[in-house]
């Protein structure tokens, strides 16, 4: 007597995928590795089944009116997955990304020239997908020695930039490059390469088949605190309601048990 493998997890009906790299800053420190990490991460989505839109590179209206025709495209039961790599900092207990047109001028207001990454998260949400994956490689050491914005009454404790403080959201799983108010670090020897730590691991991991995310994730940890020594070590906070997520889902041969 034949018996089928255990019954396949619920799927989601698309695979839409927002992938943002951001380097070539206009008034602040300029990042070599985000345009790499968007392009090499946009083909690996691509080849397990996501629909990706890419952009590069972009000011703060491009990057509203980019946000926005992705969070229309969404539908309801779609997995949804939002890379991003670039600067991105914590000001008064919220995440913002920064866009290449940032100004570093003293009394900047983060909500009118960044992006705040809760409030996104919680429009895609809005949308009521089968999941959110929010993908952050954005808390990089040179913002904390080169890019200094004064945020508004610099003199107060709350105007201070820090790294990314932790985000949630119910049926969403959001990972940062390093844990929350650490700096991220682009490689562990310091030497020049394609990715930042947490993408390069990332890459390597993504298209692993029938894998759920969250043990991707782990063994994405794993290996950049091992690479960095435990400088840096990726963080997760987990608000999924699904189990099994995968990224990259395949057919199961069936198992055949003789009696």
């Amino acid at each position: 007597m034949a018996t089928s493998a255990s019954a396949t997890p619920t799927k989601a009906k698309r695979k839409l995928a927002l992938v943002m790299g951001i380097g070539k800053y206009q008034n602040i420190v300029a990042l070599s590795n985000p345009e790499n990490d968007a392009d090499d991460m946009t083909s690996e989505l691509k080849s397990i089944g996501f629909t990706v839109t890419k952009a590069l590179h972009l000011t703060r209206d491009n990057m509203d009116s980019v946000l926005e025709e992705f969070k229309k495209s969404i539908q309801q039961s779609d997995m949804v997955l939002f890379y991003f790599a670039g600067h991105g900092v914590q000001w008064k207990e919220q995440n913002y990304l920064l866009p290449a047109d940032i100004p570093n001028v003293s009394g900047i207001d983060l909500n009118e020239k960044a992006i705040n990454a809760q409030r996104f998260l919680d429009d895609l949400n809005d949308r009521k997908p089968f999941v959110t994956i929010f993908l952050l490689d954005c808390c990089r050491t040179s913002y904390h020695t080169t890019f200094q914005i004064d945020v508004q009454n610099a003199k107060t404790e709350e105007s201070k930039l820090a790294g990314f403080k932790e985000m949630q959201g119910a049926g969403a799983l959001i990972a940062f490059a390093c844990a929350p108010g650490i700096p991220a670090i682009d490689t562990a020897t310091g030497q020049v390469q394609r990715n930042g730590l947490f993408t390069k691991y990332l890459l390597r991991h993504i298209k692993t088949p029938n894998e759920d995310i969250r043990m991707i994730l782990s063994v994405v940890r794993k290996e950049v605190r091992q690479d960095s020594k435990s400088r840096q070590i990726p963080f997760v906070s987990d608000g999924l309601l699904e189990k099994n997520i995968y990224l990259c889902d395949q057919p199961r041969r069936p198992t055949n048990v003789h009696n």
